[in-house]
């Protein structure tokens, strides 16, 4: 755990997160700021910079990821399902720690070119309507 990383400190429960998955390598939690509605984060429970810094750390988070896409797109209808890492601020990581980004996919904004545009679905009500739907569903 690193006492300055935003992901440990939501890991640790000092910063609440809407959690839709965890296990003992990994927690999955909804972005707050989604590209899609249902844009959800899966991170491993130890402190990883990224996915080039300890290539063994994604496959410890493997069985999350599959779990939680699973989730998504059984639970929301997703038509299709992106899924990606940044490693380094050049390529847009923003916290670093190591994070995978589960982007559920709609046919009304298709193709890679709609991915980045945000929805618009930030609102605190809108993601608590989406983590119910996760998690009580």
């Amino acid at each position: 755990m690193s006492t300055d990383c935003l992901f440990c400190k939501i890991i640790s429960g000092d910063i609440p997160a809407r959690q839709v998955h965890a296990d003992e390598h990994a927690v999955a939690f909804l972005d707050i700021e989604p590209f899609h509605r249902g844009h959800t984060l899966v991170i491993p429970r130890r402190h990883v910079a990224d996915v080039l810094a300890q290539p063994a750390a994604l496959t410890e988070i493997a069985p999350a990821i599959e779990h939680t896409a699973k989730l998504l797109t059984d639970r929301l209808g997703a038509d299709g399902l992106n899924v990606f890492s940044s490693a380094g601020a050049v390529a847009g990581q923003e916290v670093f720690h190591l994070h995978v980004h589960l982007v559920p996919r709609y046919e009304e904004s298709p193709g890679l070119r709609g991915l980045f545009q945000r929805t618009g679905n930030a609102d605190p009500a809108d993601l608590d309507a989406v983590l119910a739907e996760l998690v009580d569903g």
